[in-house]
């Protein structure tokens, strides 16, 4: 991490916050490591008391604040934004997948709830913190947003409406300055995919159809939602960056 940081000025956030929701593994906690170590005041929230546990004893994530917060709780949302005295980037993570079970009714609208409708709740409670900075918001779509997995159809729609929710949200809040984006990961090595990457054979498959030959870290996103949430992307908003080392557009 430290390599892809050191191309940024470490004091990049410095007096700025940042809120990370699913901030507690996986991609989520290296983008709060990320902005806590180029100078942001970061706050990560999850729902699971296990996970809160253990990314506080996570030596690397000193710095970061983890805090409990279910995403599908209008009235938790609404209390957490409104005891916060400033925000400058929100960062929409908390994800989840219910392989094979996303075909019954309660776990497909469950999933649809953390992964898309949790990022409109959170955007709009967090809406008047973001217009008084002039702020942005980082969404997490997937390759799922383009592609098709029949095990997951909840995952594939949720994550196809944060594009389109992303281009609305940056239209909406775009006339007070603040900007709407998203990164897209593909195949990157964490426990969501475990079951893939610790199997040689998919591990290999999935590897040989990235342009790069290789499965992508969590660390490989770090720089594409540190660019999109800072002055350097001042007039990118609506956007959605791949960031799956070219397997999208793979042709075969």
């Amino acid at each position: 991490m430290q390599d892809i940081l050191s191309v940024f000025r470490p004091d990049l956030f410095a007096g700025r916050w940042v809120v990370i929701s699913g901030g507690t593994s996986g991609i989520g906690l290296d983008l709060a490591k990320a902005f806590s170590r180029l100078g942001a005041d970061t706050i990560a929230t999850g729902a699971s008391a296990a996970r809160l546990e253990a990314a506080r004893a996570d030596k690397q994530a000193q710095g970061v604040r983890f805090e409990r917060l279910d995403v599908r709780d209008r009235s938790a949302v609404d209390a957490f934004f409104a005891r916060l005295a400033a925000l400058d980037v929100l960062v929409n993570a908390a994800g989840v997948a219910k392989p094979e079970l996303e075909w019954e009714e309660a776990d497909f609208l469950d999933v649809m709830d953390v992964n898309l409708n949790s990022a409109m709740r959170l955007s709009t409670a967090a809406r008047p913190l973001l217009e008084r900075s002039r702020g942005s918001i980082l969404n997490l779509a997937s390759m799922l947003s383009y592609l098709a997995d029949d095990s997951v159809p909840a995952y594939c729609a949720s994550k196809t409406g944060i594009l389109g929710l992303t281009r609305a949200l940056a239209h909406r809040f775009g006339p007070a300055g603040v900007r709407v984006n998203a990164i897209a990961p593909g195949y990157h090595k964490t426990e969501m995919t475990r079951a893939l990457w610790s199997d040689p054979q998919p591990a290999a498959k999935i590897a040989a159809k990235s342009a790069l030959k290789r499965w992508g870290s969590t660390e490989d996103l770090i720089g594409a939602a540190i660019f999109l949430s800072s002055p350097a992307a001042a007039f990118v908003t609506a956007a959605t960056l791949a960031v799956d080392g070219g397997y999208g557009v793979s042709g075969f």
